[in-house]
């Protein structure tokens, strides 16, 4: 054998290698600072901590992800421009994010024309698959969460009347107060009053003192947990004892940073459960408090179990180098795939537009139920 030709064995060898090693390069567009990074940094962490135990078993058919990380802040804008630069100048292979639901209606699109998956693991508003068939998460709608919730807490506290409170400026906290009020009236519960407050508002006396002439058995509110925290502050100090129930924004330790137990009695949904005795949760919070030294949430096992995801429809790919083409076949394989993953068994289901075109993809997944006490969430047994 010639020198020349054991050369060209080498480089054929290396390149062999070189392909086989290659990088899968996924964006990760969350809230690192801002008022959303309560939800965006345990996300980001949920990312870190799946890719790092997917990768020390070797990768994918052999490949590494690489995570790209970028803050979008919590803000449409920001959301729009790292969705632009994570698509076109870093050319990954698809995205996770953004944190909020208002910042995925503004970058959403820039996805789905770019025919590029966009998979939220934290907007639950109404109307985010409508965005296109690029579009997926593993977030459980609120629409899917809150009739539950509702009927929960109405059984358990004998509620015969409420009155309502939602942020009127945000995406999420908007669905979410459609959502209850459409839940209310199918339940044939009557509501005292509805109020309203914009975000950044942080005095909610005016809107607590109408609520509490009307004397409600429970206030329904939809708002970020910040919000929600210092409302349940100043209903007690108003002496407002009537309980709350929550959507999917109060899930946050900031919940009790602020309203220590100005929220007990509260009942929220969840699609996670820290008591869930599955091998695979216990795995992950065991595995996320020796990475982290903290207590994970629903954002970071939403986060953990979204790229175990797209792990498994990957390992169903072929991946052939051409950007366009990988991109495509991704997002084919995606919609096959069922785990049982940290938040329970997950499947995905088709969303159809209001104009009854094809448009993403839903959570497909039961919601657990949690009362507040003692400043922690606390799996609601109908015994607690």
């Amino acid at each position: 054998m010639s020198s020349l030709t054991k050369t060209l064995i080498l480089a054929a060898t290396l390149v062999t290698v070189s392909v086989q090693a290659a990088d899968i390069k996924v964006g990760v567009a969350e809230a690192l600072s801002g008022g959303a990074a309560q939800y965006g940094v345990p996300i980001r962490n949920g990312f870190q901590l799946a890719a790092d135990e997917i990768n020390a078993k070797g990768g994918i058919n052999g490949n590494k992800i690489q995570l790209v990380i970028e803050d979008e802040q919590g803000k449409k804008e920001e959301a729009i421009n790292v969705f632009k630069k994570l698509i076109f100048q870093d050319k990954v292979l698809m995205i996770f994010g953004p944190t909020l639901s208002n910042s995925m209606f503004a970058a959403g699109p820039v996805a789905n024309a770019s025919k590029t998956v966009a998979f939220g693991t934290s907007n639950t508003a109404n109307g985010i698959t409508d965005i296109g068939p690029y579009i997926f998460r593993n977030s459980v709608m609120e629409s899917d969460v809150l009739p539950i919730t509702v009927a929960t807490a109405v059984k358990h506290y004998h509620i015969k009347k409420v009155a309502v409170m939602y942020g009127n400026d945000d995406a999420f906290t908007k669905s979410g107060y459609d959502v209850f009020k459409k839940v209310l009236a199918d339940q044939n519960i009557p509501v005292t009053t509805t109020e309203t407050y914009v975000k950044g508002d942080v005095d909610f006396k005016a809107q607590l003192t109408k609520i509490k002439a009307g004397n409600p058995d429970a206030i329904i509110c939809s708002a970020l947990a910040e919000e929600a925290a210092n409302i349940m502050l100043q209903a007690r100090s108003l002496g407002i004892k009537a309980p709350f129930i929550g959507g999917n924004g109060f899930n946050s330790p900031k919940l009790f940073e602020i309203s220590k137990q100005a929220g007990d009695g509260t009942f929220v949904g969840s699609p996670w459960s820290n008591d869930n005795p599955s091998s695979a949760n216990v795995n992950f919070v065991n595995a996320y408090k020796k990475k982290y030294n903290a207590e994970p949430n629903q954002f970071a096992a939403q986060g953990y179990d979204a790229l175990y995801i797209a792990a498994a429809a990957l390992k169903t790919v072929k991946l052939s180098g051409n950007l366009e083409a990988d991109r495509q076949a991704l997002r084919d394989a995606l919609p096959k795939v069922t785990i049982n993953g940290a938040t329970g068994a997950f499947k995905f289901r088709p969303a159809v537009t209001k104009d009854g075109k094809p448009g993403g993809f839903d959570a497909d997944q039961k919601p657990f139920i949690y009362i507040l006490q003692n400043s922690k969430f606390n799996l609601f047994t109908g015994k607690n």
